[in-house]
């Protein structure tokens, strides 16, 4: 992974200079909430329903083990025990007190984590595949990458005050792992025509209020013009945009208002007058951060490990385990362990102080001091010997980390809504913990195979319901909280979103008739037909009646 060079030290330590004053100024009254509020975005600093939330930047992800014990820390000194890993790969913490906030950072500082950019209208955290330098598929390790657009975007003096926030991810696969569709831009390696690295970008895709799935505006950029092509269209995005209504600033609205075609013009024009001598990355910048991402010393292991087999065989629950958290990985003898975050009655996401302190140990002894954080809000050891995968099950399993369920029912992606977010309309966390207990049948989840079920407490769609293979939106209707269903949504290649079955439903009537609808799957799949791939063929009209009927023949 990336470190610090004396840069980025001073840029962080400066910051929090500069934040504690201004929070001193705060508690002294000084400053009004109205003008601290700018300040304190500027610094992942929100003002929730009970308390201020601190949201901590991880770049792409990736972690170390000192980095998650002093995550650890944070938790037990200055919260309530626990944090909450979220979509956008960051953690955040729900309950730190204002006073605190600088000491938190500089503790954070010692071990380079920050909180820079992960909330106002700027370039956020970049994200990428879960999988990036494990995936056999990939052309590319796209992490060099997202460091040089994090070092890029890091205060931007252009773009930080862009109409509205601006959210970018990359993958080196033709497999979507990181859902870049879903992005105001979206990144894939590709091969340019002399055989170098290129980039295939889509431009103003996006979820909430008005979702948009992004659409593609140049099939190979190379990878030298990278920031140059970038910056053309955050300067068409900046110069166009609307200011004028939140709810209509995002990218997304204007490549959908003016048309690809129109955009793209303008990307180019703005393209075509920039010194992209300037932007240029040096090769010897790139090779330079190229080697921070080398594959660490692996062995040279056979690709079967009779321990691992053995182990599988002697212990169903084992097995099973590894059917569902472990993915294969490029190299001989290893693979990639999932770390669920989505135990049966949890809260997605949400992981404890002691949790975190054993993923760190496991980091550390099996998988080269490295764990990284999934937008499906969940953690991976990227890089584990086969012939350890069951003492590091073991462990997570006393941790009560071990649920067996990655991309299954239950591996449910849920925003925190209105148990704490001032902007919620309902709450996600019930409606995620009754889903989990209807569905926690293991036998069943491996039944139904693949099924991403997202659920937002609001229309800003942080749980990326509009593209769940089953979507749940929580609405105000007259002051009582109820849930939207949709069904069809895909954040993957062949990105969709959800269509709305119905009207809504009370809080109660959501996992039966999830569970009504999951059960019609089962009776119309063909064999070794996905969920996904059932609602492609028919439609949603089969789960549509699954879901009703009966609540129209009660009533």
């Amino acid at each position: 992974m990336y470190r610090y060079d004396e840069f980025d030290a001073a840029l962080v330590r400066e910051r929090i200079a500069e934040f504690s004053d201004q929070v001193d100024r705060r508690g002294k009254g000084d400053l009004t909430e109205d003008e601290f509020k700018p300040l304190r975005l500027m610094n992942g600093v929100y003002l929730q329903l009970h308390a201020y939330m601190l949201r901590i930047a991880v770049p792409y992800g990736v972690m170390n083990s000192r980095q998650m014990r002093r995550l650890a820390h944070v938790a037990r000194t200055y919260d309530k025990g626990y944090g909450h890993f979220t979509t956008r790969t960051n953690i955040q913490f729900n309950w730190p007190a204002l006073q605190d906030l600088p000491a938190i950072l500089s503790d954070l500082a010692e071990v380079e984590m920050h909180a820079i950019q992960t909330s106002g209208n700027c370039i956020r955290n970049v994200t990428t595949d879960v999988f990036a330098g494990v995936a056999a598929d990939e052309i590319e390790d796209p992490r060099p990458w997202c460091e040089i657009l994090r070092q890029w975007s890091t205060i931007h003096p252009e773009f930080s005050f862009l109409p509205r926030k601006f959210k970018i991810a990359v993958i080196g696969a033709a497999k979507d792992r990181a859902a870049i569709r879903t992005h105001d831009v979206g990144l894939q390696i590709v091969r340019g025509e002399d055989g170098q690295t290129a980039f295939r970008v889509f431009v103003g895709g996006g979820q909430g209020r008005l979702p948009h799935i992004a659409q593609e505006i140049a099939s190979a950029v190379p990878g030298r013009s990278l920031l140059a092509y970038l910056t053309a269209i955050l300067r068409a995005y900046n110069l166009l945009g609307r200011r004028d209504n939140i709810h209509k600033a995002r990218i997304k609205i204007l490549v959908a208002a003016i048309g690809i075609d129109a955009f793209r013009d303008e990307v180019e024009r703005q393209f075509a007058i920039l010194r992209q001598e300037d932007l240029r990355v040096p090769d010897e910048e790139l090779a330079r951060i190229q080697a921070y991402f080398t594959p660490p010393p692996f062995e040279a292991l056979p690709a079967v490990s009779p321990a691992y087999d053995a182990a599988r065989r002697l212990n169903p629950e084992f097995a099973r385990f590894t059917r569902s958290n472990l993915r294969a990985h490029k190299q001989a003898g290893y693979g990639a362990v999932i770390i669920s975050l989505k135990p049966v009655d949890g809260v997605p996401g949400d992981i404890t102080a002691d949790q975190m302190e054993v993923v760190a140990d496991l980091a550390e002894r099996f998988s080269f001091d490295e764990v990284r954080a999934s937008y499906e809000q969940n953690l991976v050891l990227p890089h584990v010997r086969l012939e350890d995968a069951h003492a590091v099950w073991s462990r997570l399993r006393e941790a009560g980390l071990a649920t067996a369920n990655a991309d299954l029912a239950t591996d449910i992606i849920a925003c925190p809504g209105l148990d704490y977010c001032s902007l919620a309309n309902a709450r996600s966390i019930p409606v995620a913990q009754a889903l989990s207990r209807q569905l926690a049948d293991a036998d069943l989840q491996e039944k139904l195979g693949p099924v991403r079920i997202n659920i937002s407490g609001c229309i800003n769609a942080c749980g990326h319901h509009h593209v769940g293979h089953i979507g749940v939106l929580g609405v105000d209707r007259k002051g009582e909280e109820y849930y939207q269903i949709t069904i069809g949504g895909s954040p993957d290649e062949q990105a969709a979103l959800g269509e709305i079955v119905g009207r809504s439903l009370p809080a109660e009537a959501v996992a039966p008739a999830i569970a009504r609808a999951l059960d019609r799957y089962l009776e119309i799949r063909t064999d070794g037909e996905l969920f996904i791939d059932t609602v492609r063929r028919l439609g949603a009209d089969p789960f549509r009646t699954a879901i009703y009927e009966p609540i129209d023949a009660a009533a």
